[in-house]
């Protein structure tokens, strides 16, 4: 195997989690019922995380392939109204565009023609190596606390 396609080989595999954290298996099965839940301590129910982790994972891959590429306001577009709450569908659908996003990233990281350490075309001051990395940072931070705080809830 090349240096190449080692790279691409374990990026692909910190995106998706389940090396030295628990990763997306953190919001498997979670019970419908607590979709709404405040976290203990913390401004935001579970669906306001998972929200949370769509919106930016989203961003980010917008940064990196999208030329009219608008940034968002931190923190109000990266989180949901305090006081929203989600439907059954609602909790879907952040699970269905979260996995898409997750497999338009591995397309990304698996594509042959884009070198990984180079300038990203829109953003020059940063890689595509650098942005694959913060998603997998930040989703990993993120689906840590949402284990964490399922487990201080006692909802495994």
């Amino acid at each position: 195997m090349t240096e190449d396609e080692v790279l691409r080989k374990e990026l692909t595999a910190l995106l998706a989690g389940g090396q030295a954290h628990l990763g997306f298996q953190a919001v498997e099965s979670f019970p419908r019922v607590e979709y709404n839940t405040h976290i203990p301590n913390m401004d935001y129910t579970f669906w306001h995380l998972l929200e949370h982790i769509r919106v930016a994972q989203r961003d980010i891959l917008d940064f990196m392939i999208d030329p009219d590429y608008k940034e968002l306001r931190w923190p109000e577009d990266y989180w949901p109204a305090k006081d929203s709450v989600c439907t059954d569908a609602d909790w879907q659908k952040t699970w269905d565009m979260i996995q898409a996003d997750q497999s338009r990233l591995r397309l990304l990281v698996n594509d042959p023609r884009i070198n990984l350490t180079s300038p990203l075309p829109y953003a020059p001051k940063y890689t595509y190596l650098r942005e694959i990395l913060l998603v997998a940072d930040h989703n990993a931070y993120h689906l840590g606390e949402f284990a964490i705080a399922r487990g201080i809830l006692g909802l495994w």
